[in-house]
Order: C-alpha cells, then structure tokens, then sequence
C-alpha cells in the first residue's frame, strides 16, 4: 500500500494532515526552497504535538554538497526527535563523499532519506551505494516548482525502475515533484511506498500559501480511493471523481 506524505509548516497544518489521514507528517519551509528547513523551535512543536500519533520527517534545508556541512545538519535535525531525516542530494558533484560521510550516523541510527532530483542530474546508481551506507530510503523529487512535476521530467519506465531497485536493495521508496490529482493513479500503479505533496494540498496550488483543508480531504481521500480500484468502481470513475473533488476545494 502507498501511503501520503504531507508537507506541512506548523503545529496547525499538522492538524489538517492528521484529521485527514496522512501517513506521514513531514516538517519543510517552503519559502526556503525545494527542502527549505524549519527552525528547530517549530520542528520541536510540532514533534511534540503529533506525539507519536504518525512518523514526523524533516529536511535539513536546501544545502551544499559538502560532507561536513551535511553531518552537521543531520545531527541537528534527528536531535529534535523526529522519525526521519530526508537530505537533498542537488547538482552532481560531491555525492559519494557525502554519502560515506553520512555513513556512520546511519549506522548509529538515525533513519536518512536522501532525496534526489529529476531535474538535476538524476543518478539512479546511487542506490546500492546509499542501501550500503544504512540510509533507510531514496525519494525523487523536484528541485525547481515552476518547471513543471516529476511526470514532465520522468516517464513512467524511469520511475517504476527506481522503485523496484530502491526497493530490491531495502530502501523506503518516496515520489513527489509538484504532483496534482491527476498524478495519484499513475504513480500509484507503480508502487512506491509514499506519494509527498504540498503545493496541491495549498491554496490556489502555491506550495507557500496555507493548507486549504478542502483540497487535504480530496487529495488524502484520492489517494486512498485509488488503493482499491480493484474491489471499487473502475479506475477512471475514480480518476474523474478525484479531479473534480480537488478543482472543487
């Protein structure tokens, strides 16, 4: 089963997310950027405020390949008592060092998902490098939100490809990327085990405006839905429902 994945900002829009059934609450400013960081005050907030009722996630921010750097951030972040740290791979250069730096914290425990990019040099060979440092998952994303999503710059071959090979060598498998409703079937069929949203989950689609709670509830309820096309009504009734209900919200 796949679940959903909720950016949120605030101890407030963890609420939405929670009544509405998010599997995972996870913690990013983005006014900062593609993995823009909270301050850590608001991640202990809202860490406090979930109380363990769903895995919290947490990015470290949008930062340099540089080992030290990344090492530093990741300490701090997985001190604030959240489940998972998710770190940004960006560029080309500098990831393999990055990756036998963030080895040892790994193996000590703390749960990293390093998230790389489709529209920035997208390396799939990474994974058994990062399955071998500890890291507990891989998620693609986008870098860039005005450049369109994951779809427009990955096929479905590619996706489904980096799914089954994060998952052949124990990785949690993440998609997300400015995905919309019209996203959620596709990306379902390929088996990941979380979709992430924020910006179709907002206020006139824009990733920095507020959680709307209507457009939560359609997107949570699509996705939740589109589970079980096989015991329910035909997957494109479902597609077409989900699509007015979030045009709606």
């Amino acid at each position: 089963m796949t679940g959903m994945l909720a950016s949120v900002t605030s101890a407030a829009e963890a609420t939405l997310v929670l009544e509405a059934g998010a599997d995972i609450i996870d913690l990013k400013n983005p006014a900062e950027g593609a993995l823009g960081a909270l301050p850590a005050e608001r991640i202990l907030e809202v860490v406090e405020f979930v109380d363990g009722r769903k895995p919290v996630s947490a990015t470290v921010g949008d930062l340099p390949m540089v080992p030290a750097i990344l090492q530093d951030a990741v300490m701090r972040t997985a001190s604030l008592g959240v489940d998972f740290v998710k770190v940004g791979f960006f560029g080309e250069g500098g990831r393999q060092a990055c990756i036998e730096a963030l080895m040892p914290l790994a193996q000590e425990g703390i749960s990293i998902v390093a998230v790389l990019f489709a529209d920035q040099q997208f390396d799939p060979t990474l994974l058994p490098y990062l399955a071998e440092a500890g890291f507990y998952g891989a998620m693609i994303d986008t870098a860039d939100k005005f450049q369109g999503g994951l779809r427009s710059w990955m096929d479905e071959a590619a996706l489904r490809s980096f799914v089954v090979d994060a998952k052949r060598v124990g990785l949690l498998t993440g998609l997300a990327g400015s995905l919309r409703a019209a996203d959620i079937l596709p990306l379902l069929s390929i088996g990941p085990d979380y979709l992430g949203f924020r910006g179709a989950l907002c206020g006139n689609d824009h990733r920095e405006s507020t959680l709307d709670p209507a457009r939560v509830s359609a997107i949570s309820q699509a996705v939740a839905q589109m589970q079980h096309t096989e015991h329910n009504e035909p997957a494109e009734t479902l597609h077409c429902n989900a699509s007015r209900a979030y045009s709606s919200a």
